[in-house]
């Protein structure tokens, strides 16, 4: 079993950047699959990014692909995801989650994955 504690959320005006963190707990970091998701008011929990248990292969959502960058560093136990040129539509709850399959068999939807963070707000103003 693994915690997931994301950090890194904020308030930022349209154009900007931020950098969130999720922390895992455990010894075992490198044998989970991890993404990010999101979910906006009124609206379902999204697909955001996913990364293998190297990070040498990654997926994006094509809504952010180019502007968002999910990375890990296994010797922390955290997986990041960069957001630039943030948009007033990616305001949302972000969370962290992870799965013990390997990142080929994990589709970009929730029900692919086990464990979930509390999530971190981000709110993009104009």
């Amino acid at each position: 079993q693994v915690q997931l504690v994301e950090s890194g959320g904020g308030l930022v005006q349209a154009g900007g950047s931020l950098r969130l963190s999720c922390a895992a707990s455990g010894r075992t970091f490198t044998m989970y699959t991890m993404g990010w998701f999101r979910q906006a008011p009124g609206k379902e929990r999204e697909f955001v990014a996913h990364i293998n248990w190297s990070g040498g292969s990654t997926l994006y959502a094509d809504s952010v692909k180019g502007r968002f960058t999910i990375s890990r560093d296994n010797a922390k136990n955290t997986v990041y995801l960069q957001m630039n040129s943030l948009k007033l539509e990616d305001t949302a709850v972000y969370y962290c989650a992870a799965t013990r399959r390997v990142f080929e068999r994990v589709r970009a939807n929730d029900g692919s994955y086990t464990y979930w963070g509390q999530g971190t707000q981000v709110t993009v103003s104009s």
